[in-house]
């Protein structure tokens, strides 16, 4: 599951904004909102899944651990298109 922190995080990594970011993952710029604010709204699993595959095929892994949260941009993957 991609969190809102994430989501903001790995798109500052793509030196994206949130338009291209839905456009990216085909969900709206409302739903993209939602994930993304810090008031933890409530948000579709699917747009949450659409988003993670948005953001992993232009080059971004999801950190997951016991101690946090995190992104990472794969060396070479990187398509800022």
């Amino acid at each position: 599951m991609i969190t809102a922190r994430q989501s903001r995080a790995a798109r500052a990594l793509l030196g994206w904004n949130q338009e291209t970011l839905a456009d990216k993952a085909q969900v709206s710029l409302t739903a993209l909102k939602r994930l993304e604010s810090a008031s933890g709204l409530e948000v579709y699993e699917t747009t949450r899944d659409q988003v993670r595959r948005a953001l992993e095929g232009h080059g971004i892994l999801l950190l997951t651990t016991d101690q946090g949260e995190g992104v990472m941009v794969v060396r070479g993957k990187i398509d800022r298109r």
